[in-house]
């Protein structure tokens, strides 16, 4: 049974989050932000997307944005939200800002927001505690993705908080720790200087006192890619093998089309660790016709990755048809407790104020004060904060 202070954690976290909807459905935000999640070092934004009739211990899928981008633009591309919509999962997009990075790239290179309990890699591990306790989702069923910058972050994460996470999948990054500097980061994208897996293994293992179970690893590149080496899939592949004690022979390769899959296995035969090379394709988001759209950096080539890194998962099946999971018994208490957060929260809806354009109601800066004291103390119990 939950405790009184998971539960004011929860409220508190519900009330500090704002819904940001657009009206133009082409290029529709559907994601909330979450305003109040810790000491936010890494000074990132928070945006969650919450599935109509999620149940509780929900999977979530936290996403992270290439340089140039932004969450909603990330979602509305790559059909993440949609695939939530089917499948049952929460979603966390960390967002990067100005300030930090004038590209809005995630630092993944520096090292005061690559280590843990430090920067940008502790705010992202705020974010997912606030999730956890606000939306009773699954402790056991955190994964996280990213693309380029956003794939070298969720190395980052992978590495410094590999407890955290069930598995990850990394679109055209780069292997954790191979960079502290712009220019190390430069020569490290263009595959210049290439690490042993001795090194490789080192920094994995000096990220965390971790010791194991390690996450899962799915890994897609671009042959064709020539902002992001494809040696730097390779690191990624043998940076993991190493943890999970795993010879550099994969186990099977396949051919799917333009895709070779190499797979490695464990004793036990579940394949942990995944290397998806796309023939002739450039630097970006593999998508096919199931899921998103098209657009910078997002490529149609005929594979949906969105799909595919969530059916490695295990958070989707092959022959799953994807229906919502809501149980038609539901009485209309339960079906109250699922509503989004900026429904529950505004109490009643006024007229016009109809689905995901409802607010939650915050009253003024003493609300807020003792609304982030008590998602700080949470954390603080969590060993999240000092």
């Amino acid at each position: 049974m939950r405790n009184i202070s998971d539960a004011l954690a929860r409220l508190a976290v519900l009330r500090g989050q704002k819904g940001t909807f657009s009206a133009d459905p082409v290029h529709a935000d559907r994601l909330l932000t979450l305003t109040t999640f810790g000491t936010n070092p890494g000074a990132l934004r928070a945006r969650f997307y919450l599935p109509p009739g999620i149940r509780p211990g929900a999977p979530l899928v936290v996403v992270l944005h290439g340089c140039t981008q932004n969450a909603a633009g990330y979602d509305h591309h790559s059909g993440w939200s949609e695939l939530a919509d089917r499948a049952g999962f929460a979603l966390l997009y960390p967002e990067q800002r100005h300030d930090n990075n004038p590209n809005l790239c995630f630092n993944w290179f520096h090292p005061e927001d690559t280590r843990r309990n430090h920067g940008e890699a502790l705010s992202i591990r705020q974010m997912i505690e606030s999730m956890i306790l606000a939306h009773d989702l699954d402790r056991s069923r955190v994964f996280v993705t990213g693309l380029s910058a956003g794939g070298a972050m969720a190395s980052v994460m992978l590495a410094t908080y590999p407890e955290v996470f069930a598995a990850g999948g990394i679109i055209a990054g780069l292997a954790y720790g191979r960079a502290t500097t712009v220019p190390e980061a430069f020569s490290c994208m263009h595959g210049h200087g290439p690490a042993s897996d001795a090194e490789l293994w080192r920094l994995l293992r000096e990220a965390s006192d971790h010791s194991g179970p390690w996450p899962r690893i799915t890994i897609w590149q671009g042959s064709a890619d020539h902002t992001v080496a494809p040696s730097n899939a390779e690191d990624i592949a043998a940076q993991w093998r190493s943890v999970h004690g795993l010879d550099a022979a994969a186990t099977r390769t396949e051919r799917q089309g333009t895709r070779w899959r190499r797979t490695w296995c464990n004793g036990a035969g579940e394949a942990v660790i995944e290397l998806n090379t796309v023939a002739a394709m450039g630097h970006g988001t593999p998508l096919g016709n199931e899921l998103g759209t098209p657009g910078p950096y997002m490529l149609d080539v005929g594979i949906s990755s969105t799909r595919e890194i969530a059916g490695f998962w295990g958070l989707v099946e092959a022959d799953d048809d994807l229906s919502p999971d809501v149980g038609p018994d539901m009485s209309e208490a339960s079906r109250a407790t699922f509503l989004p957060p900026e429904t529950r929260l505004s109490g009643i809806r006024g007229a016009g104020a109809s689905g995901p354009q409802a607010r939650p109601v915050i009253h003024g800066s003493a609300h807020e004060s003792s609304v982030r004291k008590i998602i700080e103390d949470a954390l603080r119990s969590a060993g999240l904060m000092r």
